[in-house]
């Protein structure tokens, strides 16, 4: 008899076997992570914000050569920035020291940042391709495009970081809402604030979310072994998103710089900052970071202050130093294990039935 979670509507909606999400993590992963995750019974995730049309159909073709099993693809929902020549002068002069320092031209030019939003183009993909779940990161897209999607029959579901934003999210039709927590590594999936102080702990934001909306909710942000999916399902949810578990795996596609952070992390490793892209993410702190201060007003419209660290960032990770990357990472890194991802799966859902049914949750 299939083993039955407190709650199954997770479960039933995407078809999996376990409740467990593999957190789609755009330049730290590809199909490799996502087919094993999704092999082993969880949802595998394919972040597609970097990928063109055309890497995403290969991309996709490689998980179905692995694995016939549900899986998720995902998009950014940002708005695509206009240049500013003055503010990104502005970032550029304000890392002119390390230029000269590592002996770069500040006038160099720099490659664009290549952080796409979900348009026409992928969206056309995702009807041809129809994957199973489709997720969106920075709220949702258009509602023409919205509505293609959902009518290409893909489950769909997007990040909330308050309970505002999920209720948003489940008036335009949303199957499932992430909710993400404050200690999520990555990205803030935040749409309807810009405000970083009052983002929300993942503790006081999974059972506020619950009461507030019908549809299943997904508890992300530094859960990381067996005790914080437990706790998940005691919040409230029907299923867990875990990205920076997943970046021990060997399947993950990180720098050595990262790899070294993760295997060393502390609970006060990380910070959120803006300075990698434009957005408030979560990552280790590393010297540019501390230098000029996790947040600042100098860098330019996301996605566009990559750009700039992009030379210092190739020059300091070949020195093996993680100086300017984005390491992304949730501040429960130091419970990730260092094996493949696939039995990393298995044995959460295992572990995780097990503390439930210690706690009495299970029959």
């Amino acid at each position: 008899m299939p083993f039955r979670w407190p709650d199954n509507r997770l479960i039933e909606l995407f078809e999996i076997e376990h409740p467990i999400i593999l957190a789609p993590m755009a330049g730290a992963m590809d199909a490799a992570l996502a087919a094993e995750v999704s092999a082993a019974g969880g949802l595998g995730s394919l972040p597609c914000a970097m990928l063109t049309s055309t890497q995403l159909r290969e991309q996709f073709a490689q998980i179905r050569a692995a694995t016939s099993k549900p899986v998720n693809v995902n998009f950014f929902c940002h708005t695509t920035p206009v240049p500013n020549n003055a503010l990104e002068a502005r970032w550029r002069e304000r890392l002119r020291p390390y230029y000269e320092e590592f002996g770069i031209d500040p006038a160099a030019s720099v490659p664009a940042s290549n952080r796409a939003p979900f348009d026409a183009a992928f969206c056309e993909v995702v009807e041809e391709l129809k994957p199973q779940v489709v997720s969106f990161h920075f709220g949702l897209p258009a509602d023409g495009l919205l509505r293609r999607v959902k009518a290409a029959g893909c489950r769909v579901i997007s990040s909330a970081t308050t309970t505002a934003e999920a209720i948003w999210l489940e008036q335009r039709g949303v199957d499932a809402v992430i909710a993400q927590g404050f200690e999520a590594g990555g990205h803030r999936g935040m749409f309807l604030t810009d405000n970083i102080a009052a983002q929300v702990g993942t503790f006081a934001l999974v059972p506020q979310i619950v009461d507030n909306v019908k549809v299943p909710v997904i508890a992300a942000g530094a859960i990381g072994d067996a005790r914080g999916i437990a706790a998940a399902f005691a919040l409230g949810a029907c299923g867990v998103q875990i990205g920076t578990a997943y970046l021990h795996c060997p399947e993950a596609k990180i720098a050595a710089p990262h790899r070294a952070a993760m295997r060393s992390a502390r609970d006060d490793a990380t910070a959120l900052t803006n300075l990698m892209t434009g957005r408030p993410a979560r990552g280790f702190i590393n010297r540019v970071m501390q230098e000029i201060g996790p947040i600042s007003d100098v860098v330019p419209q996301f996605p566009l202050a990559a750009a700039a660290l992009a030379p210092l960032r190739a020059m300091a990770e070949a020195a093996g130093s993680g100086a300017f990357s984005p390491m992304w990472s949730g501040q429960a890194a130091a419970l990730g294990r260092e094996i493949g991802a696939a039995e990393l799966t298995k044995r959460l859902a295992a572990e995780a039935q097990d503390q439930l049914r210690r706690l009495g949750a299970l029959s």
